[in-house]
């Protein structure tokens, strides 16, 4: 039998794609949702495939996933941290709300889900952390500024328990980062913004309107969900996990001067580990 793994924002994209890919393959797979009906009812004859709510912002929710995963199971293989969402404003231009709920999914809801899912990582002796930010976890750009630092925050969040979830916890954790997915996100990125004004007649009208068609532009054949899982796969059988990997060759190219003299992240971190812990 395969290993089990639960995956957050499993819905759709690339948590989906990670999904069906694993179940295929023999895993056993937990796959968040916050419609679980409707995903069972669509995906129901996959054999492996359990959907499950889980609600990233919402502890008691995570809680209650992961306890049903240890009734069945009793522990964890791999936890796929993959839910979040794009937004398109700048800071003077956001309102609060929009500003603590891109915070609540993509940064709180990631500490949420590593913190009720590591007593069942542990139990395995042996687990594996995979969390999605992306390119603009790396570099920032115009008018994504939250969620640039969403994504950062996360990076940050990783890269740090990194230094010691292996040799305290025998815990591996990698930085998932794509750059432009052809799935709903940008699209809900997008919509986000027509339903909420459209490109306000202000002073940043001209340049956000110029970033929008660049943005379109460059990326008129971006990356499947599916090739994203296809990058997922092959993590989990690396038997020395990166820190961080670019999941394709266009983002590999768009992060390259911050990365070209680590690009893996692993020097750096454990340069960092030995410094701190002596380890």
């Amino acid at each position: 039998m395969g290993k089990i793994i639960a995956i957050t924002g499993a819905s759709s994209g690339i948590g989906l794609a990670a999904a069906l890919k694993l179940a295929d393959n023999g895993w056993t797979v937990y796959a968040g949702s916050r419609n679980v009906e409707r995903d069972r009812e669509q995906y129901g004859d996959r054999r492996n495939l359990h959907f499950v709510e889980m609600e990233v912002t919402d502890p008691a929710s995570l809680d209650a996933a992961f306890r049903h995963i240890e009734a069945a199971h009793g522990l964890l293989d791999v936890l796929f941290c993959n839910a979040g969402f794009g937004y398109l404003r700048a800071l003077g231009q956001a309102e609060h709300a929009d500003i603590e709920h891109v915070f609540d999914t993509n940064v709180y809801g990631v500490m949420h889900t590593i913190r009720a899912g590591l007593p069942l990582l542990r139990k395995a002796g042996a687990g594996y952390i995979i969390a999605t930010t992306s390119v603009g976890g790396l570099v920032g750009q115009p008018f994504n500024e939250i969620y640039c630092a969403s994504k950062f925050a996360v990076e940050g969040l990783i890269e740090s328990m990194a230094t010691y979830y292996k040799p305290v916890f025998n815990i591996d954790l990698t930085l998932l980062e794509p750059g432009a997915i052809a799935t709903n996100f940008n699209n809900t990125v997008l919509s986000h913004v027509q339903q909420t004004g459209g490109i306000l007649d202000d002073e940043y009208r001209q340049m956000i309107t110029r970033y929008i068609e660049t943005f379109q532009a460059r990326n008129t054949a971006p990356q499947t969900a599916e090739s994203v899982a296809e990058v997922v796969w092959d993590l989990l059988h690396m038997e020395t996990k990166p820190l961080r990997i670019r999941t394709s060759e266009a983002a590999e190219a768009f992060c390259k001067f911050k990365v070209e003299q680590d690009p893996t992240g692993l020097d750096g971190m454990l340069n960092t580990r030995k410094l701190h812990l002596r380890l």
